[in-house]
């Protein structure tokens, strides 16, 4: 049986001026799945959420999210979605506590609060603190905490491990795939392919606003490598069985 889309592109643009940021982008995102959108700096991905959630317009194409159009009913859209942007904003007087419970009022009060305490455990984030006195770093884990709270059936996750530290980096590594096992669909942007290849069942590849490739990430080929050595070898010697040595 075939598996639900959850995310269409087709032939999808957006020009800024004469610049163009996707230049005819196609791709599929099925329900249930961690699709990693991989790419360097400026090559489209920030413009491609942003068109999910009607942001932004685009010039041209086709995009469904959840089987509907972002431009005739964006409401209902970011209703059913958590999404980390890749800068978030939040009035810098509030704790983090007050920010987050802020949230949690303007999408109806859908948030279960013992979860986002957990959550908050998990990334080793003080709730109490104010939001202008907090790094980089923590105001990235305010942003991962208000995407996830809510538990979505769709998350769009703009580069959500950067600032962080490594072991901050594997905890939202673990629970997006939490999210993904409690029927959550996960479309997260990265520009690190160590990351994407830990979790995503699949990813594609943007450059210069076109999708160039989508690969496999679980069904990855073996690669091949010659090695040639400056002298002569027991050949016997490397052809006995690994488990005796």
């Amino acid at each position: 049986m075939d598996k639900e889309i959850v995310i269409l592109s087709q032939g999808l643009k957006k020009n800024y001026g004469s610049v163009q940021a996707l230049r005819g982008m196609d791709l599929e995102v099925h329900r249930g799945e961690v699709f990693g959108f991989l790419g360097p700096n400026g090559a489209g991905k920030t413009t491609s959420i942003r068109c999910m959630l009607d942001m932004i317009r685009p010039n041209g194409g086709t995009l469904r999210v959840l089987g509907i159009d972002p431009q005739k009913d964006p409401l209902a859209v970011r209703a059913r979605v958590g999404y980390l942007p890749g800068e978030l904003h939040i009035e810098g007087n509030f704790t983090v506590d007050a920010a987050l419970r802020y949230l949690h009022r303007l999408r109806g009060a859908k948030a279960d609060w013992d979860y986002t305490r957990r959550l908050a455990d998990r990334i080793s984030l003080d709730l109490k603190m104010q939001v202008k006195n907090l790094s980089k770093g923590n105001k990235q884990k305010v942003g991962v905490i208000q995407a996830l709270m809510h538990r979505p059936e769709l998350l769009l996750l703009d580069e959500p491990t950067f600032g962080l530290d490594p072991l901050v980096q594997q905890e939202v590594l673990r629970l997006v795939v939490e999210a993904r096992d409690e029927g959550a669909t996960v479309f997260f942007s990265s520009h690190i392919l160590s990351e994407v290849e830990a979790i995503a069942e699949r990813a594609g590849i943007i450059r210069s606003g076109v999708v160039a490739q989508i690969a496999s990430l679980i069904n990855r080929s073996l690669g091949r490598v010659m090695i040639r050595f400056k002298t002569p070898v027991d050949r016997a010697g490397w052809l006995r069985p690994w488990r005796e040595y």
